[in-house]
């Protein structure tokens, strides 16, 4: 990869989504080089990835993220 001081800040902040998904994916080695790139973008004062919200970094199963009301038992 090219040397992350050398990247435009279109180009960081790209770089930087995609080392994310791949670390949120799994992939064990991904989170150090997200973890960088990020740690760059705050550095320029680039601002925080819009795009990413709380829920893109939930990983849990669609059925646990929104479980239904304990008070909504008798309901389908």
């Amino acid at each position: 990869m090219t040397a992350i001081r050398d990247l435009s800040d279109e180009d960081l902040t790209l770089h930087a989504q995609e080392w994310r998904q791949r670390a949120l994916r799994g992939d064990k080695s991904a989170r150090g080089v997200a973890h960088a790139l990020e740690t760059e973008l705050r550095r320029r004062g680039v601002g925080t990835n819009a795009q990413t919200t709380p829920a893109d970094l939930d990983t849990r199963p669609v059925t646990l993220r929104h479980p239904r009301p304990w008070w909504k038992f008798w309901a389908d």
